[in-house]
């Protein structure tokens, strides 16, 4: 008889519910991932050379870097001086305000970084500049 009493007061306790947390919890995940904007990178780690002009950008740019030994990269891959022009034109239809931020090495080339920036303005770009630190 006690076996019995004892189960039966076991499907009457009550416990806490956590399923409308969870579901608060979820919804805030969701939120905070559309929400967060994303930068995108060059893909290569290069060394600007310093602007006492230096000004910051606002905007959400197309970055393409310039390394020292004249090799061009954008989002993680090298495109090379030919593939400028076809990433900025592209990327440039799907917003066709945004600016084109060089990032160029300060042991680059000046022949290598105006190359890509002839590249950029023939595909289109209004706004073509070159990152500095300060």
């Amino acid at each position: 008889m006690r076996r019995f009493r004892h189960s039966i007061l076991t499907e009457n306790s009550s416990g806490i519910d956590i399923s409308p947390l969870i579901d608060v919890v979820f919804l805030l995940l969701i939120f905070f991932i559309v929400t967060t904007v994303f930068v995108k990178e060059t893909g290569v780690e290069v060394s600007k050379p310093r602007a006492a002009s230096a000004d910051e950008l606002d905007r959400q740019a197309i970055l393409i870097a310039v390394t020292d030994e004249s090799r061009v990269w954008h989002g993680g891959r090298e495109i090379g001086f030919d593939g400028v022009r076809a990433v900025v034109a592209a990327l440039l239809e799907e917003n066709p305000d945004s600016p084109v931020v060089i990032r160029a090495d300060a042991a680059a080339p000046t022949e290598s970084t105006v190359k890509v920036i002839d590249a950029a303005k023939l595909a289109g770009a209004e706004f073509v500049s070159l990152a500095t630190e300060r």
